[in-house]
């Protein structure tokens, strides 16, 4: 019972005093990123990551400068391969951080407490990569996407470059059909070419936000092909084409290596279960006093 008492206790305190710290915050200014950061994640997070970013956002601040120009760059770079996942920005970030943190270093106290080490060190890391989690996660997820899409969109912008019109008028043409983080990606680099950037410059930041091997390969043999002077639609169907051979290749190495999990699945787990049942079977076949046997 004490434990519990003392669990709860600490945990009204952990409350009362994020409470304390938003309402002694609430009438304060904050700066212009951070309030920015609220207003343009206000509708696109969750109720929770909202609540989780308000309460964490008066230590963002204090969060951006431990962590350095050098992270802070590193880590705005992750946040954009993830596509901005609910509003996410590097100041939202940092508030989640914080937040996530202090909640972590304040359970490990209740598990010191309770002197539990395994729930102290299970906060600690919920604490400090609670944060990166969700990023990760998205990163991963929207570079599956945009692989299955892209070679299936050079096709088509293949045909339509066929038909006539330019690259530029072609990418906006297809780009409008497409819907997901391919196409969101299109449109962010056509938009900078709007603003005077070169195209050079535009799909290189292109590669930079996409931490994508296929990505990566339509950047440079496009470049290529522009410096040579190949047929642009010629290229883009030998992209799409190299694309689904790696894609294929890629395949038949996950296979292969399915292959050996299967086995070891199938002699630690099967294998004894088997002989554990032909045991059993046996001993209770032979009509075994087992009783009289352990007593001897």
């Amino acid at each position: 019972m004490l434990p519990f008492l003392l669990a709860a206790a600490v945990g009204l305190a952990v409350y009362g005093a994020l409470a304390g710290l938003r309402m002694y915050r609430a009438d304060a200014k904050l700066p212009a990123d951070l309030a920015l950061a609220l207003e343009v994640g206000s509708t696109r997070t969750t109720v929770r990551g909202a609540a989780v970013d308000r309460l964490g956002m008066p230590l963002a601040p204090l969060v951006l400068r431990l962590m350095g120009e050098r992270r802070v760059a590193d880590k705005r770079r992750k946040i954009d391969q993830a596509g901005n996942p609910g509003g996410l920005t590097i100041q939202r970030y940092a508030a989640r951080r914080a937040a996530y943190g202090v909640f972590g270093i304040v359970m490990a106290v209740v598990g010191l407490a309770l002197d539990s080490t395994l729930f102290t060190l299970i906060v600690l890391l919920f604490g400090f990569t609670a944060a990166d989690l969700g990023i990760r996660q998205a990163v991963r997820d929207r570079k599956r996407v945009i692989e299955r899409t892209l070679p299936d969109f050079l096709d088509v912008l293949a045909v339509v470059v066929s038909a006539g019109l330019s690259f530029r008028q072609a990418l906006e043409r297809v780009s409008e059909h497409y819907e997901g983080p391919w196409a969101d990606e299109l449109r962010i680099t056509l938009r900078q070419m709007d603003l005077g950037v070169s195209r050079r410059q535009a799909f290189d930041e292109l590669r930079e936000r996409n931490d994508s091997d296929q990505v990566d390969q339509f950047v440079t043999a496009l470049q290529q092909g522009e410096e040579l002077g190949a047929p642009i639609a010629d290229t883009l169907i030998q992209i799409a084409t190299d694309m689904r051979r790696t894609d294929a290749q890629n395949a038949r190495r996950q296979a292969a290596k399915t292959v050996p999990k299967a086995t070891v699945t199938t002699i630690g787990f099967l294998l004894p279960g088997t002989l554990l049942l032909i045991v059993a079977t046996f001993l209770l076949g032979s009509d075994t006093d087992f009783g009289s046997v352990l007593n001897g």
